[in-house]
């Protein structure tokens, strides 16, 4: 236990020096590793800790961004270091480009609401949600793929391949309240002149992510001071203020201040899944009745 005390509360210098641990997130991941043994509590730790690099590497298409594997797999970046990613380790990553950043933060988001559940996104679309309205609780579980497999579903079809490599997937349509459907006619290279097709785009996008969703994205659009997404838009990092009420930590201690997706944002407020019945009788004679019930739907919690 001492030992693990030393290391997990060591210096990056003494890290580096006494164990030869040069990478910024290996020695991260080695500390978060540590501190997750020595903690009992922390049921969301225990269930980042179950995710390796690998999963990580696979959870990166999921998002449809791949271009960053390379650098995840060669940063060891695990379900751990993905909980606890800084702005500092955004540089190390090499990812400079804000909507990029921004499907990171989505993506770990929505796998907080789901305490890291390894299978809770939805890859293909099932029998089941073909006979449901959608609902913006499952769109936000849907990957890269989901999304393009529904822009087929919707005659889209030869925009859908424009969607590699963006970084588009169901939490950042649904969470992200600066995603309309207006940037995503963007991503998908329609041209502003095809007004029309841009207008089918929009009234499938509002069936997609729900009523409540859609106001909540038109309210922020009409605030003052509002600055749209923008494919070309850099990271800005953000200022630390020289004046803080806050303790200031020693060189030892793991900076959880400046994390891309901190830990106390909450996901937008969805409405509940509705429960559809599709009821059906049979009068049989003398008056003998047989009733079938058919449930087309399944309860979702209220976050």
């Amino acid at each position: 236990m001492d030992a693990g005390n030393h290391i997990a509360f060591a210096t990056p210098h003494h890290l580096e020096k006494d164990i030869g641990v040069r990478h910024p997130l290996h020695r991260k991941k080695l500390q978060l590793s540590i501190m997750n043994r020595m903690s009992e509590n922390n049921h969301l730790n225990k269930c980042c800790a179950k995710l390796d690099t690998a999963w990580v590497l696979r959870w990166l298409d999921d998002l449809g961004l791949p271009q960053y594997k390379d650098v995840f797999s060669e940063s060891r970046v695990d379900g751990l270091v993905l909980n606890y990613l800084t702005y500092d380790d955004i540089s190390f990553l090499r990812i400079s480009n804000f909507l990029h950043l921004t499907s990171l933060k989505r993506g770990i988001q929505v796998l907080r609401v789901h305490n890291f559940d390894p299978s809770v996104l939805k890859r293909r679309s099932t029998p089941e949600e073909e006979k449901q309205p959608p609902n913006p609780r499952d769109v936000a579980l849907w990957t890269n793929h989901r999304v393009m497999e529904w822009l087929k579903t919707v005659d889209l079809s030869e925009y859908a391949p424009n969607l590699r490599g963006s970084g588009v997937h169901g939490a950042l349509m649904v969470y992200e309240i600066r995603f309309t459907s207006e940037f995503l006619a963007s991503l998908l290279s329609i041209a502003s002149s095809k007004t029309l097709l841009r207008r089918h785009l929009s009234t499938h996008f509002k069936e997609l992510v729900g009523k409540e969703v859609v106001q909540d994205k038109r309210e922020l659009q009409m605030s003052p001071g509002y600055i749209p997404l923008s494919t070309a838009a850099k990271i800005k990092m953000p200022r630390k203020s020289q004046f803080s009420l806050k303790r200031k930590k020693t060189k030892a201690e793991l900076d959880f201040d400046d994390l891309i997706c901190p830990l106390d944002e909450l996901p937008p407020k969805l409405p509940p899944i509705l429960i559809v019945v599709v009821v059906s009788t049979t009068v049989k004679r003398n008056f003998n009745f047989s009733l079938k019930l058919k449930f087309g739907a399944y309860v979702g919690l209220d976050f």
